[in-house]
């Protein structure tokens, strides 16, 4: 009884020496450096209020559709199903879900069975003259069960941390199919703005020649000199290259999307004209910035990187202390087949084994100050994320507040310019004006063309930027803010 009595008071004493021995390898005076911001501190709501509107939502996640065109609808829906950068981002999720999977698997335990068939030969001088210089044969069989107690939470944190890893990469994996569908949207819309190019430099070309038959007839009729028909001649050339380029551009738009959809430039060739419609600006809902946490896939993959870097500290500073492992064996062994399965065979033991570091060279510390770090990373880089974030719904409302006002500046001198041409049309019609009159006053017309087309590309391209700044209709959960390093 007295032997048996002492059983635990020598464990509690064992425990007690490998704490304070443990406390050989310290964390002492390594900490972070950075913490995350809040979005709502961010100096930001006087740049956001001159755009807000409290009915104003954010985007649907088919954003796209505002755009009005099915054919764009159709192009997207096929990049979506059929882009390589997908399946790579696919591909990197189920590698980061199977990691979460390894470490969830260190906090269970495990049993296992093994079997060894053994032949062994002693020296006499040591096995002595029964066993020595004998063939031994020695089938043995066995379970196996190991149990590493998570005292500290080690195992748990590590687990975490690696659920937060595959968390960030499936909104990572979202966050590519958004960047993905603007990158679409935005190769259309140039070649929207590829074929209005062009058809402005058709009509510049067909006006530059029909000036050039008159210049040449004036000319030879004594009426002109050669300067008129020269300058004609140079608005045919530039007319021409301005027709070239925009064909060249149309090609190089439909090979980007065709590349985009994963398919090769044959593809391109197969899509028809853009017929976009006038896209209404998107407003700004009065949440910004407290919600585009939830709303902005690189915000809150960001913020679970930053949650992962922290639960990877936890998991580091476990290290620190002992660790319990509960571990038993138990079989059968014989020196033949035969003896294998009779009762004297049976052999096991088991029990709580206690590990402690005390002098590792500085391992745990320079893995924990490499946590720390790892975490200081991932910090500067959600607030910088939250930042640019908020500056491209700042920089996209503005833009489109500009282009706005030139479209209306442009329209105004736009029709100006066509009452001049109307006007320089009638009064030839009238047989009071000339043919060169209504040639000369179509050319400011077209060049205001051309500017109004390119305006509104532009504002196509920012409603794209928009939407996709204030998260494209994605909405996801944040992590846990309450963690303890």
């Amino acid at each position: 009884m007295t032997f048996l009595s002492r059983r635990p008071l020598a464990a509690a004493t064992a425990f007690a020496l490998a704490a304070l021995l443990a406390s050989c390898a310290s964390t002492h005076g390594l900490e972070t450096a950075t913490q995350p911001h809040d979005a709502d501190q961010l100096a930001a709501q006087r740049s956001l209020s001159d755009f807000q509107q409290g009915s104003a939502d954010f985007p649907q996640q088919e954003w796209w559709k505002a755009l009005g065109d099915p054919q764009l609808d159709a192009l997207v829906d096929e990049a979506l199903k059929s882009n390589p950068n997908l399946d790579l981002a696919q591909a990197r999720l189920r590698k980061a879900q199977a990691e979460a999977g390894l470490a969830e698997a260190e906090t269970k335990p495990t049993l296992g069975v093994n079997g060894q068939y053994a032949v062994a030969q002693l020296p006499k001088p040591l096995a002595g003259e029964d066993l020595g210089g004998k063939l031994l044969h020695n089938p043995v069989g066995y379970l196996q069960f190991d149990w590493p107690l998570d005292v500290w939470g080690g195992h748990r944190a590590a687990y975490q941390a690696a659920l937060g890893q595959a968390r960030a990469q499936e909104i990572e994996s979202q966050a590519v199919r958004l960047s993905l569908a603007a990158n679409i949207a935005r190769a259309y819309i140039g070649l929207a703005e590829a074929f209005d190019a062009q058809d402005v430099a058709r009509r510049e070309l067909a006006r530059a020649t029909h000036l050039q038959q008159l210049s040449k007839q004036r000319f030879d009729a004594g009426l002109d000199s050669q300067l008129q028909l020269r300058n004609a001649d140079a608005a045919i050339a530039s007319a021409k290259a301005e027709d070239v380029a925009a064909a060249q551009q149309i090609a190089s738009a439909r090979t980007a999307l065709a590349a985009m959809l994963g398919a090769g430039p044959d593809r391109g060739n197969a899509i028809d004209r853009p017929q976009l419609l006038d896209a209404p600006a998107p407003g700004l809902p009065s949440t910004v910035p407290s919600e585009l946490l939830g709303h902005r896939p690189d915000v809150v993959a960001a913020r679970w990187n930053v949650y992962a870097a922290n639960r990877n500290i936890a998991a580091a500073k476990a290290q620190f202390k002992p660790s319990i492992n509960l571990s038993a064996m138990a079989g059968l062994v014989g020196t033949n087949f035969s003896d294998v399965f009779k009762g004297e065979s049976f052999f096991g033991f088991g029990g709580p084994a206690i590990s402690m570091p005390i002098f590792d060279g500085g391992r745990l510390r320079n893995n924990l100050a490499v946590k720390n770090a790892d975490y200081d990373v991932a910090v500067a880089s959600y607030n910088q994320t939250l930042a640019d974030a908020l500056h491209e719904v700042v920089d996209a409302m503005q833009q489109m507040r500009s282009l706005d006002a030139q479209a209306q500046s442009l329209t105004q001198a736009r029709d100006a310019a066509d009452a001049a041409y109307t006007l320089a049309d009638t009064r030839y019609k009238a047989g009071i004006g000339t043919q060169l009159d209504v040639l000369s006053t179509e050319r400011p017309l077209l060049q205001l063309d051309q500017q109004l087309a390119g305006i509104h590309a532009q504002r196509y391209q920012t409603v794209v930027d928009l939407d996709r700044a204030l998260g494209g209709g994605l909405s996801f959960d944040a992590p846990p803010t309450d963690s303890s390093k």
